[in-house]
């Protein structure tokens, strides 16, 4: 699955810079989460970076965008050209 941040995000600025695939923006009222460049870290690391260092715990699985370890690994391939 991607991940999604929800309305509990208190702008705190740190998810945005340690996602790899740049999926995190600024959206108009809180961060959001672009699901077609969520990978939750897979390929890059074994554990979702935002979810880690998330301060309030404010980023689940997205179940608008359920995705297998395979689909993700496939999604990682595409984006990073390989």
């Amino acid at each position: 699955m991607a991940l999604m941040i929800t309305d509990e995000c208190i702008n705190c600025d740190v998810c945005e810079p340690v996602c790899p695939n740049d999926a995190i923006y600024e959206g108009d009222e809180i961060y959001e989460i672009n699901p077609d460049l969520c990978t939750e870290c897979v390929g890059h690391f074994d554990e979702p970076q935002c979810v880690e260092i998330c301060p309030i715990d404010c980023i689940p699985h997205d179940p608008n965008h359920v995705e297998s370890k395979g689909d993700l690994m496939s999604k990682y391939k595409r984006i990073v050209g390989e």
